[in-house]
């Protein structure tokens, strides 16, 4: 049975020690954590987590089980469906030449990202989608040449409406 990727978000207590421990749950049970994001919420007592991993769809449901136990978690939601707002970030250093500038700007702006720094030589520069319209860009900017490459990781909001 193949495994399934899956984004699970959990609104925490932010205190120290309270992610080693969701990614020790994960690593102790032999869980591969692909992406994880934490950051405090609009309110300061309690942090958002959320983790990007592959699993078959009864692992999940045990992992579920066993993160809902522990003690600092308030609110566990498995994200991977249509309810979810889901964006992720990249800052991406590309090599530019004086013949390629113009092809890799379009390239930019057709995803709407943002040129950081203009040096002679590399560009950087951010931009937010979802994890595969950054994939995309990737692969249309790999023949330039990518130096450097840092990404977000998935972050996700369940829908309102």
């Amino acid at each position: 049975m193949d495994k399934d990727k899956y984004i699970l978000t959990m609104l925490v207590e932010n205190e120290p020690g309270v992610t080693a421990r969701i990614a020790g749950l994960f690593a102790g049970r032999g869980y591969n954590i692909e992406t994880i994001c934490g950051a405090p919420t609009a309110n300061p007592k309690m942090s958002r987590i959320t983790i990007t991993t592959t699993a078959r769809p009864l692992q999940l449901e045990q992992c579920m089980k066993q993160i809902k136990r522990l003690v600092n978690v308030i609110k566990l939601r498995d994200m991977t469906g249509q309810k979810a707002v889901k964006r992720e970030m990249a800052i991406i250093c590309v090599k530019v030449l004086p013949e390629s500038r113009e092809k890799i700007e379009k390239i930019i702006a057709a995803y709407d990202g943002r040129i950081m720094d203009r040096g002679q030589q590399f560009y950087i520069f951010e931009v937010t989608g979802d994890e595969y319209a950054i994939d995309d860009l990737l692969a249309l900017l790999e023949p330039f040449g990518i130096k450097k490459l840092a990404r977000s990781g998935v972050l996700a909001l369940y829908k309102e409406s």
